[in-house]
């Protein structure tokens, strides 16, 4: 069903985090009870600790997203949703944790990242590798598809996440600290997506506590394409678990 589009003025701002990185990330800065204490002062109902999957140097190994499970589901009042940040390995979408383990997650993210050992260079192949991941059935969320170091053709990686129920993240980093030059590539995607009634995830991509919930950038983007709030997964708490309910893996909060 097609979404209609939010005035510029419509509050877009999420309340759910669900891109934050801890010290397990290995190039991340905070642990996870700084991270949900930071997004509990600024009103934020959950996050998702989306640590880098063991094909970044320096992250947690699989052990790490297995044992997950001990993570309290609430902290400083914060819903602590249990994810990834999954490395896809090849145009085929092989991840780098195995599906017993991704199921188990709340959350799963992926995407395209240096040194990793993806072999992808060109265009044909960085979007096969993305058509791919979106067609993996654990994968919810495709992170950072603007990247301009991995240039996509992105009406068919938009048409592919509105097939598959699948939704394309605006990262909020992406704007501030890392991958130069994303603006205009993911105005060009939020476009497609208010067009084909695509649904999006905004992420801070914090790599440090004080930077989660914080979504300025993002947010310009979306007002300008018109995206609409019944769009946006992480919306609310609510309307997450609207989308994991029907992709099959309703919340779980006990």
């Amino acid at each position: 069903m097609k979404v209609t589009g939010a005035g510029k003025n419509q509050d877009l701002t999420p309340k759910v985090d669900l891109h934050v990185h801890t010290v397990s990330s290995g190039h991340a800065y905070s642990t996870v009870e700084e991270c949900a204490r930071w997004a509990s002062e600024k009103g934020l109902q959950a996050i998702a600790v989306t640590d880098h999957g063991p094909a970044v140097p320096g992250s947690g190994n699989i052990y790490h997203f297995w044992n997950l499970k001990v993570i309290p589901r609430r902290l400083h009042g914060v819903v602590i949703l249990r994810s990834v940040e999954a490395n896809i390995l090849d145009t085929e979408g092989t991840l780098d944790l195995p599906d017993k383990v991704l199921a188990a997650l709340d959350v799963v993210h992926a995407g395209l990242h240096p040194y990793t050992g993806y072999p992808g260079e060109s265009e044909e192949e960085n979007t096969a590798a993305l058509l791919a991941a979106i067609r993996h059935p654990l994968v919810d969320i495709i992170v950072h598809p603007d990247n301009p170091a991995f240039p996509v053709d992105m009406e068919a990686v938009v048409e592919a996440a509105v097939r598959e129920g699948k939704a394309l993240e605006v990262n909020n980093s992406s704007f501030v600290y890392t991958r130069s030059g994303s603006e205009e590539n993911c105005r060009v995607m939020a476009r497609l997506l208010a067009e084909k009634g695509g649904l999006v995830a905004v992420g801070s991509d914090a790599h440090v506590a004080a930077f989660a919930g914080e979504f300025g950038e993002a947010i310009e983007i979306l007002r300008e394409t018109e995206i609409a709030p019944d769009s946006v997964i992480n919306y609310s708490i609510e309307r997450l678990e609207e989308f994991l309910a029907r992709r099959g893996k309703p919340l779980r909060l006990g």
